[in-house]
């Protein structure tokens, strides 16, 4: 079981990394995005699927 503390911790780098992952989706231009086939608008979605599972 973990301690309270290193659920907070885990918590919140999977936070972060989801914002970052969310940012760097929603600025990639519409061409990058296509190319990898995904969709700009999509970030949210995306970034939380990779992050959370």
């Amino acid at each position: 079981m973990k301690s309270f503390v290193a659920q907070i911790r885990e918590e919140a780098t999977k936070r972060a990394l989801y914002r970052r992952t969310r940012d760097e989706i929603a600025s990639m231009s519409r061409a990058e995005a296509l190319d990898l086939g995904i969709f700009p608008e999509d970030a949210a979605k995306i970034a939380h699927q990779a992050v959370y599972g």
